[in-house]
């Protein structure tokens, strides 16, 4: 309909005055125009919880820890690929510009001194360049005058002037795809930002999960290690077995064992963690150096609605401003379809001496209006409509897909957040357990009716929930991370906080 509208349009104006022309056609833009994606989804999640809200601002606070907060504000401000994300918005935004300044008129200026020599041999103008008297008896007047000289010098100053009008919205419409561009390389900065944070508060975790374990190893090997003396020695005095003997030292290298496995994932996290930061690995251990405990979160994790997302995931805002750009791609390749309209213009000043370069009589100037329409191409303007009539209607199921997947990974991080959180208790319930039962072992040892041995199993069991229950809060963290990072968000710390901290 608006196609037709627009040939409609454009017949009447081919019958008018050119002064009137651009008046005539200023409402025939073509194209379709474009409407924001609505798409029904459910209340609420299925693993949520009611008393959740919807704020993930800076979320990685509620872990309460000095050096985390000052690591992400850092890795935000130092990342490497986040800065060439900013140069990309750089990027977008002069190639706006360069779209956009076809909208307006081209002007260009010229100035500069000619010389140049006429051949008296051209078979066009030689006649004029040879003496008059040339051909007639010598001696006769006109022996030295020529009609014109075949040398000729000057001085010139003036403007080129060129115009498109952009009748039917070509270039407008192309400008608006590069505007969305800008926009899409702003939502890819935010994403990445959100990718990185995330990244890096998983890997301090990890670091700080694998820290802890360290620390009860080592307390660990220290009590296994005393318990094997020990049985040494009864086994020696003969009131000791051999069993007794293989089991304490099997113990003792099971736990030696754990050592090289949480030396590795500290040293891997840490090298990740001075990856992100862009620092050397001694500038990373100051950093690490004050703390050396798991943090856990305190509160409860904002979810929020699932129609939030469309707003928050950067896939998702990605996706929609495709589509969109799209759109404009396709009004533009229909508008190329139509003519095209230009208007040129050279006003200037040309003399024989810069002292004469300004006299009124010096200026000239040369003004035209033309029309180029492709009336025939072989299909290709046709075909790169349909090429991108395609491309759009593979942003709106890429669109989808984005959505469809969101949905489904939030709930899939809730239903694993909850088990985590569920195996984090009952892991409390048997260390609790476990407390209790050292506690009456170590009664027991005070009135001599265990033995030592006795005794420090009970130790080690108890140490061993320990070690369980760091595991377990670290798994927790983990899900937490991937849960925030699927519901995505502006995770930008602002510059004045920065600056601040």
């Amino acid at each position: 309909m608006k196609t037709h509208q627009s040939r409609k349009c454009l017949l009447k104006a081919l019958k008018l005055a050119p002064l009137t022309l651009a008046v005539a056609l200023s409402g025939c833009a073509v194209g379709p125009d474009y409407t924001e994606p609505t798409i029904a989804l459910s209340s609420a999640y299925l693993h949520g919880t009611n008393e959740q809200q919807a704020k993930t601002d800076y979320w990685w606070t509620s872990f309460n820890d000095a050096s985390l907060n000052q690591m992400v504000e850092d890795v935000q401000r130092q990342n490497i690929p986040l800065q060439v994300a900013a140069e990309r918005i750089k990027m977008a935004n002069s190639y706006q510009s360069i779209v956009s300044s076809f909208k307006v008129p081209t002007v260009s200026l010229g100035a500069g001194y000619f010389n140049y020599q006429l051949s008296k041999n051209d078979s066009l103008l030689g006649s004029a360049l040879n003496p008059i008297g040339a051909s007639m008896p010598t001696g006769t007047p006109l022996d030295s005058v020529t009609l014109l000289d075949n040398q000729h010098d000057g001085v010139f100053a003036g403007a080129s002037i060129g115009w498109e009008m952009d009748l039917f919205g070509r270039i407008d419409r192309q400008s608006n795809a590069a505007k969305i561009r800008v926009e899409q390389a702003e939502i890819y900065r935010s994403g990445l930002n959100t990718l990185i944070t995330a990244d890096l508060v998983h890997n301090y975790l990890q670091y700080r999960g694998a820290q802890e374990r360290m620390a009860l190893v080592e307390v660990n090997l220290a009590d296994q290690t005393k318990t094997l003396d020990l049985v040494k020695k009864l086994v020696k005095s003969g009131y000791g077995s051999e069993l007794d003997l293989a089991q304490a030292q099997t113990m003792l290298a099971a736990t030696e064992s754990v050592i090289p496995q949480l030396e590795i994932a500290q040293q891997v996290h840490k090298q990740r963690l001075a990856t992100l930061l862009g620092e050397p690995l001694t500038q990373v251990d100051i950093r690490l150096a004050n703390r050396s405990s798991l943090p856990s979160l305190e509160g409860v994790i904002p979810v929020g609605l699932p129609s939030d997302l469309l707003k928050r995931r950067p896939d998702i805002r990605m996706a929609e401003r495709e589509m969109a750009a799209l759109n404009e791609e396709v009004a533009a390749s229909i508008a190329n379809r139509y003519p095209k309209f230009f208007l040129t213009g050279t006003p200037g000043a040309s003399a024989s001496s810069f002292d004469d370069l300004f006299d009124s009589d010096s200026f000239g100037w040369a003004a035209a209006v033309g029309v180029s329409w492709n009336v025939f191409d072989g299909g290709r303007g046709e075909a790169l409509v349909e090429l991108n009539e395609a491309r759009f209607d593979a942003a709106v199921l890429g669109y989808e897909h984005s959505v469809n997947s969101a949905i489904t990974e939030v709930d899939s991080m809730l239903f694993a957040y909850g088990r985590s959180q569920q195996n984090e208790q009952r892991i409390q319930k048997a260390l609790t357990a476990s407390e209790n039962a050292l506690s009456k072992a170590q009664s027991l040892y005070k009135a001599g009716l265990i033995n030592h041995l006795a005794l420090l199993d009970a130790q080690r069991q108890q140490r061993l929930m320990e070690d369980r229950l760091v595991a377990a809060r670290l798994q927790t963290a983990q899900v937490t991370v991937g849960v925030f990072k699927a519901l995505g968000g502006d995770w930008q710390v602002s510059d004045t906080e920065t600056n601040n901290s």
